[in-house]
């Protein structure tokens, strides 16, 4: 009895599983440069951390980018469509394209932008939750041009984790929308 007595009373060691972590993110700071080149139907401001690579995948068509933010593992893939009186269908798409991610998602809000004086009017979709694409926007001059943007991680969809990245890219994302020009071919 005594034995036992002695071991309870003993000091015991706990072992407690360590909190997960995540390394910490030093963001840029924020400058826009143009991306205009002449032979494209549209033009708008990048984040000078940011680069655009022309879209080298086997289905990609003329006009589609890529814009690469390397030091936050993420791209925006731009495609373009001209419209030829099919502006519902290719509405009807980016509407079913970003609500693909729904399974995954804890909600999807939009928002309008519109810019008549510059005949922009745009469609962002918010994503939330570990969606494998958590931005995603539409641009279109309603009658010859349609753009759709999306962005994706090249890591495991993570909300925590990537919550300071998507909100610091979401404001870039809102630039690139908001200085959105169409261009003479």
């Amino acid at each position: 009895m005594l034995v036992v007595c002695a071991q309870a009373c003993q000091e015991r060691e706990i072992k407690v599983p360590k909190q997960r972590g995540y390394f910490r993110i030093d963001l840029p700071e924020r400058n826009y440069v143009a991306f205009a080149e002449k032979s494209f139907p549209y033009a708008f401001k990048i984040p000078s951390y940011a680069k655009v690579e022309n879209d080298s995948d086997a289905g990609a068509e003329p006009y589609w980018v890529n814009v690469q933010f390397p030091s936050m593992k993420a791209t925006v893939h731009v495609s373009y469509r001209q419209l030829n009186g099919n502006l519902d269908k290719v509405v009807e798409d980016a509407h079913y394209l970003a609500f693909k991610h729904e399974v995954r998602a804890d909600a999807i809000n939009t928002k309008e932008f519109h810019y008549d004086e510059k005949n922009v009017h745009g469609l962002l979709f918010d994503i939330k939750g570990d969606a494998a694409s958590v931005l995603q926007f539409c641009v279109t001059d309603s009658t010859k041009n349609f753009v759709r943007g999306a962005l994706y991680f090249n890591v495991p969809p993570n909300k925590d984790s990537l919550a300071p990245v998507v909100d610091f890219i979401r404001e870039d994302i809102i630039e690139m929308i908001s200085s959105f020009e169409w261009q003479k071919k």
